[in-house]
């Protein structure tokens, strides 16, 4: 007898915000893009784009053999409008963009905060840059890591709410 959750088959849509998108949450698009291929569809959007991803976003992914290709800084409008995926989850990655008001979200998705310090703010040298950017990636790949584990379709939303909230309080966490 096996004890391996049964899937239903549908592809949840999750969608990462940040205020730039440029950094966190083009970060996170690609990480659960790999990590959870079959299970999850990922987006990511800003508040306030700024119309180009960080280089060192782009390069920290392609070290890790982690897609690159499509990644696009944009509004999180282009995904509240008509003819946009009703998505199933919506996680910030900035303390910026969890404060602020967001577009309603088509789905009633389920919403959490796992905000990290933003690596595009750091100062100094290159080798600086790529580091935070690499402590970044890493804290966001253990929280997708974990949320792509979790038996989606077997939890409530009640339930999926404290197990985002849990994955927010990882290591890395800007608030708690």
């Amino acid at each position: 007898m096996s004890c391996a959750i049964k899937s239903t088959g549908k592809i949840y849509n999750v969608l990462f915000l940040c205020t730039g998108n440029t950094a966190r949450s083009i970060l996170a698009e690609s990480i659960l893009r790999k990590a959870g291929a079959g299970k999850f569809q990922s987006y990511s959007a800003g508040s306030h784009p700024k119309g180009m991803v960080n280089p060192f976003a782009l390069k920290v992914l392609a070290a890790h053999g982690y897609p690159t290709d499509g990644l696009r800084s944009k509004s999180w409008n282009e995904l509240a409008g008509p003819g946009a995926p009703a998505m199933d989850f919506v996680v910030t990655v900035c303390d910026s963009a969890a404060g602020e008001a967001c577009p309603l979200w088509r789905g009633s998705p389920v919403t959490a905060h796992w905000g990290i310090e933003d690596p595009a703010a750091v100062e100094g040298s290159d080798l600086d840059k790529e580091r935070a950017f690499e402590q970044a990636f890493r804290y966001l790949s253990r929280r997708i890591e974990a949320f792509a584990s979790l038996p989606v379709s077997g939890l409530d939303a009640i339930k999926l709410r404290a197990e985002l909230s849990r994955i927010g309080r990882m290591e890395g966490a800007t608030r708690v």
